[in-house]
Parts: C-alpha cells; sequence; structure tokens
C-alpha cells in the first residue's frame, strides 16, 4: 500500500483518483502531477514501483501544499477574517452560509435542523 503525505493509498483504484484521496490534490492536480513525475495515468496503485512511489512523494512534498499544512492555512485565513470583523468572518462565526446563498431555505448544512416550531411544550 502506498503512504502519501500521511494518507494510505487505496490499492484497487487507478494512480489519478487515489491521488484524490489526499486533501488538496483534485483530478487536475493529479494529472498534472503524473505529468510531472511521468507516472502512467491508467496504472493502479498497487501496480507500482518504489521508486515510482518515491517521485509522487517527493513531487507532492516539494510543488504542493497538502494535509495538515493546507487545513492549517484554511483555519488561520477563516480565523484572520472573524478576528478583523468582516462581513465573511460574522458569517464564519455565526455558522451562516459565507458566499451569499440565500438562508430562508436552503442552506440546513450550515444552521442545522430546525427546533419545534414555537416552542411548544408536550402536555
Amino acid at each position: 500500500m502506498a503512504r502519501i503525505a500521511g494518507v494510505e493509498l487505496p490499492i484497487g483504484k487507478r494512480v489519478d483518483v487515489g491521488l484524490t484521496y489526499i486533501f488538496g490534490i483534485g483530478p487536475a492536480r493529479a494529472r498534472d502531477i503524473l505529468r510531472k513525475t511521468g507516472v502512467a495515468f491508467d496504472a493502479r496503485i498497487k501496480d507500482l514501483q518504489e521508486n515510482e512511489v518515491v517521485k509522487l512523494r517527493e513531487t507532492i512534498d516539494q510543488d504542493y501544499e497538502v494535509e495538515g499544512d493546507l487545513r492549517k492555512e484554511q483555519s488561520m485565513s477563516i480565523k484572520r477574517l472573524m478576528d478583523i470583523g468582516t462581513y465573511r468572518g460574522l458569517r464564519h462565526r455565526k455558522g451562516l452560509p459565507v458566499r451569499g446563498q440565500r438562508t430562508k431555505t436552503n442552506s440546513r448544512t450550515r444552521k442545522g435542523r430546525r427546533g419545534a416550531i414555537g416552542g411548544k411544550s408536550k402536555r
């Protein structure tokens, strides 16, 4: 099993799909990484040679910010917005949609499930 950036890649998947299991690498970046390293797109992760895995690991470590570093950077950016009191920061703090979506209907993911209507007691 290949371990890159602290993530165990699934052995049965193609390499371009398997790389997307790493936080910060999507389909386009995965293809770019494979082009840089010269690894075949249609190869399976279980069929990779050790030197190919090392090439992938080195390229990702040098050229891309992934996993923990990327998560830390994102959380610091959000914290900065909240600290300086921007509109986006306030939306993050309140747990509401940040990018202009409507909230009268929808946005259940950000707002959570509703409580009882009118706060009626059960007697």
